[in-house]
């Protein structure tokens, strides 16, 4: 696992958006595994001047029973912070179901098309204060493909912002952990103190369902990029900074 720590959440956001664009340029018909939240805004400002006209994207989760056109779903945020400004083909835009009268097979549905494209070239990611993946909650098998969940109490009253005075759904469609890491490149950025005892638990924590997150250590080229606030809590932070700083140029 490569640990970047960097000043601030912007400077998060910038080098995000700078391996996306790398990728993109070099496989113009990459396909990437997107996130939504409040961390992922800034990648997404940084990769308005991206052509998109050939990649194929599979967003990580969404709510359950929500319409699309609801402003607090998650095709509503990837709508606002990336599609509209770029030149994505809808087409190619594709989010895990939930309105369908049979979840269960229409999730694996959903797997069969990200083989289908070829698997995720790269996942962003995020995590939550309790060191959940995706929807992902405490406890979830390291071996979960996408599949129904029920949000914990943390997690909704987290994402109560944006539903105002109504109720958070309870349950959501996410990828599971064993889909995210089939990715050959997994992405997570993490910014603010809110996150530091999250992170050095997936970092350099032991590998547990109770920190869904930590399963990234079994992936051969996970990518975390934090600021300060978020990289509090990593006892060897200096350590980090020191690898960063003698990368070889071939690894840069």
């Amino acid at each position: 696992m490569e640990v970047i720590v960097l000043p601030t959440a912007q400077d998060v956001g910038i080098a995000a958006a700078g391996m996306i664009a790398r990728l993109v340029a070099n496989k113009p018909d990459a396909v990437l595994g997107l996130a939504t939240g409040a961390s992922v805004t800034a990648v997404y400002e940084e990769l308005k001047a991206l052509d998109f006209s050939r990649v194929t994207t599979f967003n990580l989760d969404e709510y359950v029973g929500l319409a699309p056109s609801h402003p607090a779903s998650f095709h509503a945020f990837m709508e606002t912070h990336l599609f509209s400004r770029v030149n994505i083909d809808r087409r190619r835009a594709h989010f895990p179901p939930t309105r369908s009268d049979d979840l269960a097979r229409s999730c694996e549905k959903y797997e069969r098309d990200i083989r289908s494209a070829g698997g995720i070239d790269l996942q962003l990611l995020g995590i939550g204060r309790d060191g959940h993946l995706g929807f992902n909650e405490p406890t979830s098998s390291l071996a979960s493909r996408t599949r129904i969940k029920t949000l914990t109490r943390l997690t909704r009253e987290a994402n109560q912002p944006a539903f105002g005075t109504e109720q958070v759904p309870l349950h959501v469609v996410t990828m599971g952990i064993a889909t995210l890491l089939e990715a050959r490149h997994c992405l997570l950025i993490a910014d603010g103190p809110a996150k530091a005892a999250a992170v050095a638990q997936m970092v350099e924590g032991p590998l547990s369902a109770m920190v869904p997150a930590s399963a990234l250590q079994l992936h051969p080229h996970a990518t975390v990029i934090v600021d300060e606030d978020a990289a509090a809590g990593l006892s060897l932070r200096d350590y980090y900074r020191e690898v960063q700083r003698n990368k070889p140029q071939w690894q840069r």
